[in-house]
């Protein structure tokens, strides 16, 4: 089974961690899409994409934001 995405299955609206610096370094960004979740790194772009469930979303946000 290949989970791969092509370039037309991607959001084209991604929104960037408040973490960011704005300065170019590392950043994490997200897109909602119905129920599912994409995250990416900002270097790479569309290259790695990792999609989730909105579930698996709220349980990964909040369980990290615990430390």
């Amino acid at each position: 089974m290949n989970n791969a995405l092509d370039n037309t299955e991607l959001p084209r609206s991604w929104v960037r961690s408040s973490y960011s610096n704005g300065a170019g370094g590392e950043c994490v960004e997200c897109a909602h899409v119905d129920d599912i979740v994409f995250v990416r790194d900002s270097k790479v772009g569309d290259a790695l994409v990792t999609r989730m469930g909105a579930q698996a979303w709220l349980a990964f946000t909040h369980a990290t934001g615990r430390g």
